[in-house]
Parts: C-alpha cells; sequence; structure tokens
C-alpha cells in the first residue's frame, strides 16, 4: 500500500497578509514542519501550489492545479491526477502542529470506505482527511461542473466520519487540528 503525503498551500492568504506557508515557528517555515511530518508515515510527499518557484527549497515534488482557482478541491484532484498511490494524506499548509499518530489513527480507520474525515470539536476537517485513489473521477465531474466545495464530494463518495481517536491525548489533537489564518493565531502558535 502506498501511502502520498499532499501538502495543499495554494491560498492566497489575504486574512494572515502574507503567504501562511512561509511563516516560521521555531526557526522554520511552517511549511518545513508540515513536510517533516508527512515524511514519517508517507512513502512520498508532495506540495500543491500555483507558485512551485517559492517552494523549490523544500526539495519535494510540486504540481500545480489542473483547475485554474477552484480551490481546495482543485488541489487535491492535481495531487491524485498526478501522483500514484493507494491513499493520499492531506495537510493544509497552515497547520503546523499535524500529527503522525492521528493520520495513522485515520489510515486504520479507512476499511474498505473511499476516504475518512476526521471530525473534532464538533467541526468536520476534510483538509485533514485521507482519501483513496477512487475518489478522483467523482472529484472531476464536481469540477467539470464548477462545483468546488469539498463536502459536496461526499454525496458521491464511501466516508467514514472519525469521532473516536483511541486515546490520542487531547492536547495533541487540539494542536493536531489548530490552524493559522488570522495574526493572531500565528502569535498563539509560536507559543504553543
Amino acid at each position: 500500500m502506498r501511502i502520498c503525503g499532499v501538502i495543499l498551500s495554494g491560498g492566497k492568504s489575504t486574512r494572515m497578509g502574507t503567504t501562511k506557508s512561509f511563516l516560521e515557528i521555531d526557526d522554520k517555515p511552517v511549511i518545513t514542519h508540515v513536510a517533516d511530518e508527512l515524511k514519517k508515515l508517507s512513502d512520498y510527499v508532495s506540495v500543491i501550489t500555483n507558485e512551485p518557484e517559492d517552494y523549490q527549497f523544500l526539495e519535494l515534488d510540486l504540481f500545480r492545479d489542473r483547475y485554474k482557482n477552484k480551490g481546495p478541491l482543485s488541489g487535491m484532484e492535481a495531487a491524485i491526477y498526478h501522483i500514484d498511490a493507494d491513499i493520499y494524506l492531506f495537510a493544509a499548509c497552515d497547520m503546523p502542529f499535524i500529527h503522525r499518530n492521528v493520520y495513522q489513527h485515520l489510515i486504520q480507520s479507512l476499511h474498505n470506505y473511499e476516504a475518512v474525515i476526521p471530525m473534532y470539536n464538533e467541526r468536520m476537517h476534510p483538509l485533514s482527511g485521507i482519501y483513496t485513489k477512487n475518489v478522483l473521477p467523482q472529484i472531476q465531474t464536481l469540477l467539470d461542473n464548477d462545483q468546488r466545495k469539498i463536502r459536496t464530494l461526499f454525496d458521491y463518495i464511501t466516508v467514514n466520519y472519525v469521532t473516536d481517536y483511541n486515546g490520542i491525548p487531547k492536547h495533541t489533537l487540539d494542536k493536531h487540528f489548530f490552524n493559522m489564518n488570522y495574526p493572531e493565531q500565528y502569535e498563539l502558535a509560536k507559543r504553543f
């Protein structure tokens, strides 16, 4: 079973006011933290970005969206289209504290489903989910019809919604699902 870690780094970072991927925590860009953690349980890690020249320092394969200006769903499409894997672990570039134990638990929850979506603090986290290659045609159909919401995809595929994390500590989960959209969230992240 080939596992691919995918970092989605395509947003405009308008709320943050600067590119979130490059903000530093512990003297390293946030995206480096994300890549390092994904490498611990993936056979292959890549970045989906429409500015690949800015991400050369990561020394990872970089892919552009094939469907332009269609949001994170198009980033997912690009990853699954370009990379041959059985399971894709997705992470947003603004989640500096993702943890391999959470992804490992999601992988173990896959069974015969096409996706595993974590639910935490009464919120769905589709960009922290795992997906199989089988979802590609459904994603392409949605994008061809200009439907951009990831949640719409779940109407067409089999999904295991995970709410139980088998003893993973609350502080690990709180950090894993933490993302930075605003400057004050970045300041909080630096104090974690």
